[in-house]
């Protein structure tokens, strides 16, 4: 334990004390965002199943499709932010994932709402075509295989998902250090 009472008193051996529990505490990360996505079944808003269940079957149609561990996570949290906020929950799952995967996985998820806007926007009066501000992005083509081919798919009581469990490891490991600060 440090002693200090504010930072400006702190010392650099503290700070590397700090820095050694924090990293040596890395794992309860992984055990969070894994109790995150258990929390997502509280939330139906509506859909034929629940957020838990889309975020599963997402991250299972992300893996069947040959996508590496670190979009298969992202595949998973995408919509973790809607345990605090449905209407910005892209942003709040990207930030989470921001210092564990790389920028294009950041942005397949910060910008997910508007490519899937292409399904539904046009209902709720706005502007379906929101994805087209994004074209010439280095990652457009991954935002735009993840809200086509797994995500705006995934609430099919009926679809086979794997189960969390099986995303486990690959939480873990994801979680396991930051790549940034």
């Amino acid at each position: 334990m440090t002693s200090f009472p504010s930072m400006d008193l702190s010392t650099r051996e503290q700070w590397m004390e700090i820095v050694d529990q924090t990293i040596e505490a890395q794992p309860r990360v992984a055990r969070q965002i894994l109790a995150m996505v258990k929390g997502l079944s509280d939330i139906t808003d509506g859909f034929s199943v629940d957020q838990r269940q889309h975020a599963l079957q997402t991250a299972t149609r992300a893996e069947l499709d040959g996508a590496d561990e670190e979009v298969i996570v992202a595949s998973l949290l995408h919509d973790v932010g809607k345990l605090i906020s449905v209407p910005n929950h892209p942003k709040i799952a990207a930030e989470i994932l921001r210092p564990y995967v790389r920028h294009e996985v950041y942005c397949m998820v910060a910008f997910h709402q508007d490519f899937q806007g292409h399904y539904y926007y046009e209902y709720l009066g706005m502007n379906p075509n929101l994805r087209d501000q994004h074209r010439g992005q280095p990652w457009y083509e991954l935002a735009e295989r993840f809200a086509d081919r797994w995500d705006q798919k995934a609430f099919d009581p009926e679809f086979p998902a794997q189960t969390l469990e099986h995303f486990e490891p690959m939480v873990v490991n994801v979680f396991a250090r930051a790549k940034s600060i």
